[in-house]
């Protein structure tokens, strides 16, 4: 693929020599799924360039290999003579320059994968994660530029949260916009079709919404609600939003999969009826998605930006990251008005009992999940459960936890969020950058003026189940134990055409006792055929000690496994204000 050059104005033709780094994207034929990428590259040493693709997507956290989806790169001269093109790794391609004062690097991309941190074209529209799409200058990754984009000749708009430059074209219709590193192109996603856009202001900060597919929803609804719950963020941060524009895309889908936060912008994969019954859990995410401009984007682990884009990038914070974000997410809705201190409270011993009630929570201490989250939170396998727990639920728990310490410390006077203030203060506004994990424990010991390495040691970097009663019971919600032990068969089922099959066995129970697997047909019970159903019910029916034999099917082998029945007690809890601390309940639960 060999594309003119654009004939620009003298104004833009200064700005990208003087930028020294010009995309242009075109997508001529959608419906094969690929963008046509042209990097323009000027003002450089004489002799060899190499050149870059990211291997992962910020905020999410597994390398994806996108160069998977590039195609033969070649690069030309100022003249239109082609250069020598290897490759030196996965994702580097070296261009023998020699002379030349101009170079144009030119390769197609597969985008036939629609989720909110990867690429996809067709008819439709198209969706461009930057990460997989632009590659940069290896050591230039600080180098400003412009993306020129010529939409297919049935889309007609262009949605991006970077900002627009003046250009004039010749032949094609097209809109350019700027960047000032490649770290914010690569944080600016591109929505290229005929969406429905809309937008409101929030204090200081215009929103812009395009909403890609159809669906049940209400614009006149969305931009009330949407506007309540960033309202309800801002206060958190005293009313510091460090945007002046920020943009929604949000794909309306049959599988929704969530959201990816970006610095001043998001995208959201939700299923397109989700406006109806979900419209709370579409809200969730809103407020999800948007906190991360502050937790992530601006506070942030130091090693989450800058960012190396040829590798994994480790942190034990995710916990805060995300954890803390999960927490506000649903605590936004109680001060938006959309959730009942009650509603609330359901939602929070739902969560607390999720955590605690996982049996990889006695495994795998939350520092441990942030930092694997490359190699075990988007990779999970039949065993995960056992063995791992999600920084999201564990790190929403303790961010309650926290808040509970705080609101009881300053008499529901302070919370979380004078917290989240302080790391914003501290560390984006004086430093502008991020803090090691010492920096931040040091930071929680400072503002709470006392010694948190209890806290740390035993639930961050530990597994151990807090006194929740103790801490919650300080601020009037009581948390009373309700586990016990119960007669437990331990393995989870599956139907798989008319087959009763092992979806899960859960550690050290008497499924797993007796050598059952995962992917294993269970045929028969005491020589009687069963389905799911009627083995649940057979089991249940047995006593603590009692016996019984399995048939099953592995591997296209008949095996004959004795089944031993155990007791299993599963951690839960149930919450509920204790009528104490009401001052401090009404502050923590409060409606702004």
């Amino acid at each position: 693929m060999k594309s003119a050059l654009l004939i620009l104005s003298l104004g833009l033709a200064g700005m990208i020599q003087a930028q020294k780094i010009h995309y242009n994207l075109r997508m001529t034929k959608p419906q094969n799924h690929y963008f046509e990428v042209e990097m323009q590259i000027s003002e450089f040493k004489a002799g060899d360039l190499t050149v870059k693709l990211p291997v992962w997507a910020p905020g999410s956290y597994l390398v994806r290999e996108f160069s998977k989806n590039v195609n033969l790169v070649r690069a030309y001269d100022e003249k239109g003579a082609e250069l020598k093109v290897g490759k030196t790794a996965k994702n580097a391609w070296k261009v023998s320059a020699g002379k030349a004062k101009k170079v144009n690097v030119q390769y197609e991309v597969y985008a036939f994968e629609l989720s909110v941190r990867t690429s996809f074209l067709d008819l439709t529209h198209g969706f461009v994660s930057s990460s997989g799409v632009f590659c940069y200058l290896d050591g230039h990754k600080d180098k400003s530029g412009t993306v020129t984009v010529f939409p297919y000749k049935d889309f007609k708009t262009i949605t991006s949260p970077l900002e627009k430059a003046v250009a004039q074209t010749q032949g094609e219709r097209s809109e350019t916009f700027q960047f000032p590193n490649f770290d914010v192109l690569v944080d600016s996603p591109f929505e290229i079709g005929n969406q429905e856009v809309f937008d409101f202001t929030v204090g200081d900060t215009k929103h812009t919404v395009a909403m890609y597919g159809s669906g049940n929803y209400d614009i006149d609804e969305l931009k009330v609600d949407m506007a309540r719950i960033i309202k309800a963020e801002n206060d958190v941060f005293g009313g510091k939003n460090p945007n002046k524009n920020y943009t929604f895309i949000v794909h309306n889908v049959v599988d929704g999969q969530g959201g990816l936060e970006h610095a001043n912008s998001t995208v959201l994969s939700v299923n397109r009826w989700t406006y109806g019954s979900g419209y709370k859990d579409f809200l969730s995410l809103v407020a999800h998605e948007y906190f991360h401009l502050w937790n992530v984007k601006r506070i942030r682990p130091i090693q989450l930006g800058p960012f190396n884009y040829d590798e994994e990038n480790y942190t034990s914070l995710l916990w805060v990251m995300e954890g803390f974000t999960s927490y506000y997410d649903e605590l936004i809705l109680v001060r938006a008005g959309y959730f009942t201190k009650e509603e609330y409270v359901r939602k929070l011993q739902g969560t607390l009992n999720y955590v605690e009630g996982s049996v990889g929570s006695r495994v795998q201490p939350v520092a441990h999940s942030s930092y694997d989250a490359w190699i075990k939170g988007y990779r999970p396998n039949e065993n995960s459960a056992n063995t791992t727990m999600t920084y999201y639920s564990r790190g929403a728990i303790l961010g309650a936890y926290l808040d509970a310490v705080i609101v009881d410390k300053f008499n529901g006077t302070k919370c979380l969020d004078h917290f989240m203030q302080y790391l914003f203060e501290e560390f984006y506004t004086k430093k502008n950058r991020g803090f090691t994990e010492q920096e931040f424990q040091d930071a929680l010991e400072k503002f709470l003026g006392q010694d948190m390495d209890y806290f740390f040691d035993k639930y961050v970097n530990g597994t151990e189940i807090p006194n929740y009663n103790e801490v919650f019971g300080k601020i009037g919600l009581g948390v009373t134990y309700t586990g016990k032990a119960v007669v437990s068969f331990g393995a989870s089922l599956t139907q798989d055409g008319g087959n009763c099959k092992v979806k899960g066995v859960r550690a050290g129970s008497a499924a797993e006792t007796a050598g059952l697997s995962v992917g294993d047909e269970i045929i028969s019970v005491d020589k009687m055929r069963v389905d799911n159903t009627a083995l649940e019910s057979y089991m249940n029916g047995l006593g603590e000690g009692e016996t019984c034999k399995l048939l099953i099917a592995r591997d296209e082998l008949i095996l004959e496994l004795e089944v031993k029945m155990s007791t299993y007690e599963r951690p839960a809890f149930k919450l509920e204000p204790n009528g104490t601390a009401k001052n401090k309940f009404d502050y923590w639960l409060r409606t702004i």
